[in-house]
Parts: C-alpha cells; sequence; structure tokens
C-alpha cells in the first residue's frame, strides 16, 4: 500500500490530533461560559494568522523566497468577502428602511439607497466597477481565490522569468504591496478609502443569532481551514516536490543547470501560497469586524516574516507555533493584559515597548536560536 503523508510524516498527524483537541476543548468552553466570546474570536484570528504563516513558511522556508507580501494576499481576501457583507447587510437595511413608503420601491431606487449608504463617508452615491458582482456571494467568494491567485501568477510570472532573486526579489514584493496599500487609501478606490469596511462581524441572515455562536462558527471554519491548508502544504513539501523546491532554495544555479524549471516550481508555489492566504483573510477579516487599507501596508508582511523567524522556518509546525505565540502574546500585551512596569523613574507601558520586544525577541532568536522555537522540540527529539 503506498504510503500517505500522513504516514510519511508523522508530525503531520500529531498536528491534527493537537488541533482537533484544541478546537473541541475550545467549543465546549465556550459553551460552558468558561471562555468568552471575545477570546473565541480571539483564537479564531490567531487560527487564520497562522494559516498564512505557514504559507509564508512553504514560500520562504522552502522555496527560498522572501516575499514581504503576502499579508497583501490576505488583505485581498478580506475585502472580497468584506464586500458582499457590507452589500448584503446595507441591502436589508435599506429594504426595510424603504417598506414603509407608500409605493413600494424599485430595485434601482433600492440599489441607488445602497451605495449612498456605502459611500457616502467618501461623498459618494454610485457603486464603482469594482463592486459589479458584490451582491452574489458565489461570485466574492471566488474572488477570494482567483484575484490573489492571478497577482501572485503575474507578478510572479514577470519577476522568475526575469530571474530576479534574493534581495531585489523582497524589494518588488514590498513595492507592490506598498502601491496596492497607497491605492487602496485613496477615496476614489471604491473600497471607501481609509474608512475601509466596516461591521463584517455582522452576517447577513443570521441576524437574531448571537455572536457567541457566530464566533464558534468561524473559529471551527479556521480550524478545518488550517487542518486541511497544512495538510496540503504537508504534501506539497514532501517528495520529489519537496526535494525540489528545497533544492532550489539551497543552489537555484545548480537545479537550473540540471535541466529544471525552476520558474514553474517558484511560480507554483508562490501563486499556491497567495491563494491559501487570500482564503485565511476571508476567514480572518469577518471575525474581526472591518478589513481597511493599513492591513495591507508592507509592515504587516514583515511582521508575517518574523512569525515565521521566531517559529523556525522550514517547519510547518513552526510556522504555526511562532504566529500563534506572537500573536496572542500581542493581544495580552496591546490589550491590557500585561501590568505596566514601574522604574521609579520610568513606568514601563507594554502598548508602547511591545513593537520594541518583539524586535529585541527577533534579534535574540537569529542570534542565539537561529532555527526558532521549533528548532527546540527538534532538539529535544533528537535527544530522546
Amino acid at each position: 500500500m503506498r504510503n500517505t503523508t500522513l504516514l510519511r510524516t508523522p508530525s503531520v498527524m500529531w498536528f491534527l490530533i493537537a488541533l482537533s483537541l484544541f478546537t473541541l476543548g475550545t467549543v465546549v468552553m465556550a459553551e460552558m461560559g468558561l471562555v468568552s466570546t471575545s477570546m473565541v474570536k480571539t483564537l479564531g484570528k490567531t487560527l487564520c494568522l497562522c494559516l498564512v504563516a505557514v504559507a509564508m513558511d512553504v514560500v520562504w522556508g522552502y522555496c527560498g523566497i522572501l516575499s514581504l507580501g503576502h499579508m497583501a494576499f490576505f488583505g485581498i481576501g478580506g475585502y472580497a468577502v468584506g464586500m458582499w457583507l457590507m452589500y448584503a447587510r446595507t441591502e436589508g437595511i435599506v429594504e426595510r428602511s424603504l417598506a414603509n413608503g407608500a409605493l413600494p420601491p424599485t430595485e434601482g431606487e433600492i440599489r441607488d439607497a445602497i451605495a449612498t449608504q456605502i459611500f457616502g463617508v467618501v461623498g459618494s452615491s454610485e457603486f464603482p466597477p469594482i463592486w459589479a458582482f458584490a451582491h452574489s456571494l458565489p461570485l466574492q467568494l471566488l474572488a477570494v481565490v482567483l484575484v490573489p491567485g492571478l497577482l501572485a501568477l503575474v507578478f510572479g510570472w514577470l519577476a522568475f522569468r526575469s530571474r530576479v532573486t534574493g534581495v531585489y526579489l523582497s524589494i518588488l514584493t514590498q513595492a507592490m504591496t506598498l502601491a496596492l496599500s497607497l491605492w487602496l487609501f485613496q477615496n476614489d478606490s471604491g473600497l471607501r478609502g481609509n474608512n475601509g469596511l466596516s461591521g463584517l462581524q455582522n452576517i447577513p441572515g443570521f441576524e437574531r443569532v448571537p455572536q457567541s455562536t457566530i464566533s464558534i462558527v468561524f473559529f471551527v471554519a479556521s480550524a478545518v481551514a488550517l487542518a486541511v491548508g497544512y495538510v496540503l502544504f504537508a504534501r506539497v513539501v514532501s517528495g520529489k516536490m519537496g526535494s525540489a523546491i528545497r533544492a532550489i532554495r539551497d543552489d537555484e544555479a545548480r537545479v537550473r543547470f540540471f535541466g529544471y524549471r525552476v520558474e514553474h516550481y517558484k511560480l507554483f508555489v508562490f501563486t499556491l501560497t497567495a491563494v491559501v492566504a487570500g482564503i485565511a483573510g476571508a476567514l480572518y477579516y469577518p471575525q474581526a469586524g472591518i478589513v481597511n487599507p493599513a492591513e495591507l501596508a508592507p509592515i504587516a508582511s514583515i511582521y508575517l516574516a518574523v512569525w515565521v523567524a521566531i517559529g523556525g522556518r522550514g517547519r510547518l509546525y513552526g510556522a504555526v507555533i511562532g504566529a500563534a505565540f506572537v500573536s496572542l502574546l500581542s493581544s495580552w500585551f496591546t490589550g491590557g493584559g500585561a501590568p505596566p512596569v514601574d522604574l521609579g523613574f520610568y513606568t514601563v507601558q507594554w502598548t508602547d515597548w511591545w513593537l520594541v520586544l518583539l524586535g529585541l525577541s527577533f534579534v535574540a532568536v537569529t542570534l542565539f536560536f537561529p532555527q526558532g522555537i521549533g528548532g527546540l522540540f527538534d532538539r529535544f527529539g533528537r535527544g530522546r
């Protein structure tokens, strides 16, 4: 019988078991009232960040492409599903308000009223062309996959066929992210500029369902997405495909000399990870409630690289550990959970010093634990 991915890599099985127990335990405690709704949302968002971190680990840790633009794909997925959420929710509000009129409203009047409600904040009352399919959930879900995938495909094809590598490729991905972020900040971008899309936690058709139930549904969906993504990428990085992309990471020129189409491998990995990042964003932002251009800023992709480095790049579970560890720690420090430290001459407020602490942690891991937290698990396993 042919070995499966689970049999070839026992770490995948152990990860799925741990994720299943964590998901089940969180749901049971949430139903018992031991875990708050806000905490369930935080954990659900953390699972989405773990998924995009795994994608980043595949493209950087395994294939050697330091992409500083994968959070742009993450944000695009959020915008795609957020457009339908805003449209459908506003449509319900408008229809209820116009139903009290003497005459039933026409479709044109309803659409104009929806446009005024959504874009009045930026001084407009018309739908931009980019919102042509916002009324259709299936089409917007398709956009979650297609838009990041096509953007990554075009960008990767232009970059890889020109054999741009190393720091120059990282700068190009960062420039792409910056250009996209600056465009979204403009009011005439069609996506409400700096205001972004808000109220995404209110799911149309489920207004009477409590947020506690909706948060559990999204939490479970995020866990399932992480499990499927983890198994998918474990399959990609194993076998002949995994050997090829690791060889490209270690010595691209030699792999090309052996006759491999390096550009095809890199383009496949870059596009696939972009699609998964878009799906993670589509699950993240309904739990966050808002998406704006700041989420696509280059600094967000730099944070993503830091998570992977701290967790241990080149290890899928390392990316999960790094993203979960830093994300939850960030929520604790910036959310007021960490008490201030009084030094007598100065009081340390962690909301102001968290980024400094994160930067120092990244430097310390780079200097003393270059294999990250995941490397410590590997060392313990070899010792055992």
